[in-house]
């Protein structure tokens, strides 16, 4: 049995600086506070709130970035929509070195993949809180582009 998915929007992020809160006994911690955004699909569109979002980024022992990310969706039509997603980045030492110094990587070379899920009490887009989706992104200049897809 294969999967069967349905495109459900592109997301685009930008992001601040990171904030550099280093070794905890969790890992190395990175915080990038969301400033922004857009997402646009056939089923809804709008805009990412530039005040309520952040990457909670944890570089593993096993040398894998692990994401926590809490964003508020504005749908064009005045919806709100919390999306919630965890994710794993894994990439070679040199592309680690180049994505942290901001420099643009094809996303071709590293793996960045999430699970978001969506809580919402907007009518119109009740059936957002009874999926489960997947997501492909990377680095862009400016922030993380991600194709989010439903699965079927």
């Amino acid at each position: 049995m294969s999967l069967q998915s349905q495109h459900l929007f592109t997301l685009f992020m930008t992001l601040h600086p990171a904030v550099e809160l280093g070794q905890t006994p969790a890992g190395s911690r990175r915080i990038f506070a969301v400033s922004g955004g857009s997402f646009q699909g056939e089923r809804l569109k709008g805009q990412v709130s530039p005040l309520i979002g952040s990457d909670l980024l944890l570089g593993r022992a096993d040398v894998t970035f692990q994401q926590d990310v809490r964003l508020l969706l504005l749908a064009d039509d005045g919806a709100s929509i919390l999306m919630t997603y965890r994710g794993v980045r894994r990439s070679s030492p040199e592309v680690d070195m180049r994505l942290g110094r901001g420099e643009a990587v094809d996303a071709s070379e590293y793996y960045l993949r999430t699970t978001p899920y969506f809580e919402t009490a907007a009518p119109q887009y009740a059936w957002l809180n009874q999926i489960v989706a997947v997501a492909k992104g990377g680095r862009c200049p400016g922030g993380v582009e991600y194709e989010v897809f439903e699965i079927l």
